[in-house]
């Protein structure tokens, strides 16, 4: 009984040194044999000694004779806290910036410094305090770009060496003193104010103008206006005058048509007349004009002419001749 029992055991120890060794193995397989992705590389040491970068695939790492470190070659940011620098014209500032870099040498990013990262970071915060440094506070504040620049170039010459390049430096936010921050912002408060009148000022610079112009159009139109009333007023009295003219040139010629049939004896029939009808007015001055004088005195001449005609013939009207050269004679 107690020989079987030994016999037992001693077929169940040999079964797990068995599993033991094979488990032992694998992990030796599974250590050894790596699938390195696209973006990562392995830098083997070969006991202690660099032998060579791996990978991308699937690589072989030899147990206990190769230590394998991997590197990661996409690019990466770092975080740089915030970090107190002063200004040229000593002001305390505070600054937290993202610097972004990959890894171009595995080789040299795992033999020449001992953390890479931790490394660039620490070099990071120096730079920006030399940089910062050679800046007065307006520049620091209204230069970021230019900041970025220089620091992305002097951090770059350093970490060349260590098979890293700085690709991006970008300052995320600067925080100056109190005091300034406060002048800052009424300063600000003051150049809104200032734009806020000059717009206001231009504004209504630009209404006068317009109602100017308005005013301007306005006295041309009235003036134009004006023009044409006044234009088309002399037109129409020309028109008229034109017209009354016209009326005044038909009534002449009309009445000079009617004129060349009148002979002085009608004339004269008229004149006397008129001379009845002014002998029977009650006044006793009269005032006659010059044509009627002579008006009269041809009509005499001719009265006389006319009975001087008679008398020749049978003399029974030669009584009225000498009454007729009197009346002639007191009309002269």
């Amino acid at each position: 009984m107690g020989s079987e029992l030994v016999e037992v055991l001693s077929a169940g120890g040999q079964g797990i040194i068995i599993v033991i060794v094979i488990l032992a193995i694998v992990s030796l397989l599974r250590n050894s044999i790596r699938a390195v992705k696209e973006y990562d590389r392995l830098v083997i040491f070969f006991i202690g000694r660099f032998s060579g970068v791996r990978g991308p695939g699937l690589t072989y790492v030899l147990p206990f004779v190769e230590r394998a470190h991997k590197v990661d070659m996409r690019e990466t940011i770092i975080d740089i806290p915030s970090q107190t620098a002063i200004t040229k014209d000593n002001a305390s500032i505070g600054i937290d910036f993202l610097v972004y870099y990959r890894i171009t040498d595995p080789e040299l990013s795992v033999t020449k410094v001992e953390d890479v990262v931790e490394a660039t970071g620490k070099i990071a915060t120096t730079t920006l305090r030399a940089v910062i440094g050679d800046i007065v506070l307006d520049d620091v504040l209204s230069r970021r770009d230019q900041i970025n620049d220089v620091l992305r170039v002097k951090l770059d010459e350093t970490t060349e060496r260590w098979g890293m390049k700085i690709t991006t430096v970008e300052i995320r936010e600067i925080e100056p003193p109190r005091a300034i921050q406060e002048s800052m912002n009424r300063q600000m408060s003051a150049e809104r104010e200032r734009r806020a009148e000059v717009t206001l000022a231009e504004g209504e610079r630009e209404a006068a103008i317009a109602r100017a112009e308005g005013s301007k159009q306005s006295a041309i139109l009235e003036a134009e206006g004006q023009k044409q009333s006044q234009i088309l007023k002399a037109e129409g009295e020309r028109e008229a005058q034109l017209l009354t003219a016209e009326g005044y040139a038909k009534a002449l010629k009309a009445i000079h048509e009617q004129a060349r049939d009148i002979d002085s004896k009608t004339m004269a029939l008229q004149y006397m007349d008129m001379l009845e009808k002014v002998g029977s007015s009650p006044s006793t001055k009269f005032v006659l004009p010059m044509e009627l004088t002579t008006m009269v005195q041809n009509f005499v001449s001719t009265m006389v002419a006319g009975a001087a005609l008679p008398a020749a013939d049978n003399g029974s009207n030669g009584a009225a001749q000498p009454e007729l050269e009197a009346i002639a004679e007191a009309v002269e």
